[in-house]
């Protein structure tokens, strides 16, 4: 399968909004707690311009079959200036989703490969992310890339 990894474009709002809410509905389904369907866009068509706009966040898209079908969202960051943290750049993965259909064959190495090299130009010395527990799916695939756990989130309901 031809695979093309790019940078997202004004154009592909409409495709980007249908890979983000097939990644949403995954959570909304997983974690109807912290994740709702929205009453409009998944993305407002602004928030989507500010990414395209902002030096520091990187969003890629991979194209095959003549349609869009997979997408990650970084963003660049720099530890606080404190003196307990050590002074660095890296990159966070905001999200990163392939569409159903098309996975296992490859497409999301190539966004992490497309994302590494963003994040060396940029100056990053390391790529982190979140991820829910229960999306062992991805937990699998990041640690095929080599990454390892070095925090865990939390969290306890209030009533």
């Amino acid at each position: 399968m031809d695979v093309r990894i790019r940078q997202a474009v004004p154009d592909d709002y409409r495709a980007l909004c249908e890979l983000f809410d097939e990644v949403d509905a995954f959570h909304r389904e997983q974690l109807p707690h912290i994740f709702r369907h929205p009453d409009g866009p998944v993305r407002e068509p602004e928030y989507y311009r500010g990414l395209l706009a902002d030096e520091k966040v990187g969003l890629f898209v991979a194209e095959a079959e003549g349609a869009l079908v997979g997408f990650l969202h970084a963003i660049i960051r720099d530890a606080p200036a404190i003196p307990v943290c050590v002074p660095r750049r890296y990159a966070v993965i905001d999200s990163t989703g392939v569409k159903s259909s098309f996975r296992r064959h490859g497409i999301g190495r190539k966004l992490m490969d497309r994302l590494q090299e963003w994040a060396v130009r940029k100056g990053a010395t390391a790529i982190e992310l979140n991820v829910y527990e229960c999306n062992e799916t991805a937990i699998a695939f990041y640690r095929r890339q080599g990454y390892d756990t070095i925090s865990r989130r939390m969290s306890r309901a209030l009533r």
